[in-house]
């Protein structure tokens, strides 16, 4: 299906992960022209990609990019309970393989990869790269889940007893909390889009859900200092979603070399799609220029793996 007046191809399929279960996955590709990169989105928890993540992926593919989706387990289009996350490690890894599937074809070996992932997605994407940390060439993490901000947060004690019953109900939605939508999305619009998209779970918590993301935050916190790749991370100074101040300890705490923090003051978590469109024009402004600076620098990862293959080369000819 061809979107923009024929300068974007949207396609989208079914892949079948290593559990069986079917996820829906999508790809929005610049018509009649190379990709400068490959990007890949990982969306934020209740979310989905083709339509809530359309806008942006549109303005990348305008941008030059070719731009790459999956719904999680239990997200979107996926199979799977709706809003039921039985194991962090399983969403990383379906992400993963199809990312990889997708940069080892033929055509998209020599291409620049880039992650992205917003919210929860910040979460996946800083766990992707942790599996194979030599094999991204760069990331955007918007509003990232370093730590759950604790406006968020049940008391303490609640957490508590939540954690002990959850091995009995895991699937139950009875975590309190405040309403995401309205947290994360400043434009009453766009809370009324998200609403009213049947793919969007709006339901409290699951259990295990629950359990899942708060053990992940805590894990992602504290092994900051093992993030080697370029990125750029975005965070708005009103969110009161995910904790500004541990995207700032990303930064600070990071091995990467080539890194970069944007805070907005005034903004809220959603960045991409639930902010004003003045203030979505300053932060896209702000995504472009840091891809395009990268993609003309020229791909320093694929001159590494050439570099090995022909040092191995001359190694088997002087055997």
């Amino acid at each position: 299906m061809d979107l923009e007046n024929g300068t974007v191809r949207y396609e989208d399929e079914y892949v079948t992960n290593s559990r069986g279960l079917k996820l829906f996955t999508c790809r929005w590709l610049p018509v009649n022209e190379e990709p400068k990169a490959l990007i890949f989105i990982c969306h934020g928890y209740a979310m989905e990609c083709s339509i809530t993540m359309n806008s942006t992926a549109i303005r990348l593919v305008k941008a030059g990019y070719a731009v790459y989706g999956i719904d999680y387990e239990g997200h979107g289009k996926s199979s799977g309970l709706q809003g039921y996350i039985s194991s962090f490690s399983h969403v990383v890894d379906d992400c993963s393989d199809y990312f990889n599937d997708i940069c080892e074809k033929k055509e998209n070996k020599k291409k620049m990869r880039i992650l992205l992932g917003e919210s929860m997605g910040g979460a996946v994407l800083l766990l992707v790269h942790r599996k194979k940390p030599e094999y991204w060439d760069g990331a955007v993490l918007v509003a990232p889940m370093c730590k759950i901000a604790d406006e968020m947060k049940p008391h303490p004690l609640v957490i508590s007893v939540l954690q002990k019953v959850n091995k009995f109900i895991p699937t139950w939605r009875i975590v309190p909390g405040q309403d995401i939508i309205d947290a994360a999305f400043r434009q009453p619009e766009i809370r009324a889009q998200v609403r009213a998209n049947p793919y969007c779970y709006k339901g409290r918590l699951r259990l295990n859900t629950a359990n899942e993301l708060l053990n992940t935050s805590l894990e992602v916190e504290q092994r900051l200092h093992e993030v080697s790749l370029p990125f750029l991370v975005l965070h708005g100074g009103e969110d009161k979603v995910t904790d500004k101040a541990v995207s700032q300890q990303l930064y600070n705490d990071a091995a990467s070399s080539d890194k970069s923090f944007k805070l907005y003051p005034g903004m809220w978590h959603g960045l991409l799609y639930g902010e004003l469109p003045e203030n979505i024009e300053i932060v896209f402004a702000d995504i472009i220029g840091w891809l395009n600076q990268r993609s003309e620098f020229g791909n320093s990862r694929l001159e590494r793996e050439l570099k090995l293959q022909d040092d191995e080369i001359l190694i088997l000819k002087h055997k």
